[in-house]
């Protein structure tokens, strides 16, 4: 399962250490959110989805892993 918030990520071609400049928050969140293992606090999600564009209700949603 991927995370639409790394999937944007990756589409972008930014690195973990980008998004989290761009979204004030740390690179060690962004990882531990991708992989699960935390949910971003509100203001940490907010940020997030406004660095992708995205809604916050968007962040968290499983998408399918695209097969090339």
């Amino acid at each position: 399962m991927v995370l639409r918030i790394k999937a944007e990520r990756l589409r972008r071609d930014w690195s973990q250490t980008i998004l989290a400049a761009r979204a004030d928050v740390s690179a060690s969140d962004i990882s531990r959110i991708e992989s699960g293992r935390f949910l971003p606090y509100p203001k940490q999600a907010k940020r997030i989805a406004d660095a992708l564009d995205l809604r916050v209700d968007e962040l968290l949603q499983p998408i399918e892993a695209q097969t090339s």
